[in-house]
């Protein structure tokens, strides 16, 4: 699916009442999400997502999408100091940073929490398209180097992960 083909999608689900919208084109499945939020100063506040639901392989089996574990670390493990050994998760685009899915949601992760490869540890929002930014190692959240609501640069470290070792 090409990405003009998406926005008209999404646009179309933000520009109607529904909630959410699954399109399957050339094997590849999306599902577009529209989160309502309540209106904070007389005018609604709708978002979209996308999210790939399922993946066809070459030989047309069905990959399901990956399931991922969260657990909380014990608060008594000190922050790191020393970053040499740390994994820094930067930004693949430029945007808006949020650590929840929705204003009165829980973050996707805390400071000294356990993260697994694939664990969705926020969102970069761009031109209205919320994406999901993953873990690409196993570890702990040792730095949050950017508030929620800020913006950020493509390229800029959000997190310092301390790797399993």
């Amino acid at each position: 699916m090409n990405e003009k083909y998406i926005k008209k999608l999404i646009r179309i689900v933000e520009e109607s009442e529904i909630e959410s919208l699954e399109v399957s084109s050339w094997g590849r499945k999306i599902k577009i999400i529209q989160r309502l939020s309540p209106p904070s100063n007389g005018s609604g506040n709708t978002s979209a997502v996308v999210q790939p639901v399922i993946t066809h392989n070459q030989s047309g089996d069905v990959n399901p999408p990956q399931a991922t574990a969260v657990s909380v670390a014990e608060p008594s493990t000190p922050p790191v100091e020393n970053t040499d050994d740390l994994v820094s998760i930067k930004s693949p685009m430029v945007g808006t940073f949020y650590t929840a899915p929705s204003p009165d949601a829980d973050p996707y992760v805390s400071l000294n929490q356990k993260v697994t490869v694939g664990q969705v540890v926020c969102i970069v929002e761009a031109m209205k398209l919320m994406n999901e930014i993953e873990s690409e190692v196993n570890g702990r959240v040792a730095k949050i180097l950017v508030k929620n609501g800020q913006p950020v640069e493509f390229g800029q470290t959000m997190f310092l992960i301390e790797p399993d070792k």
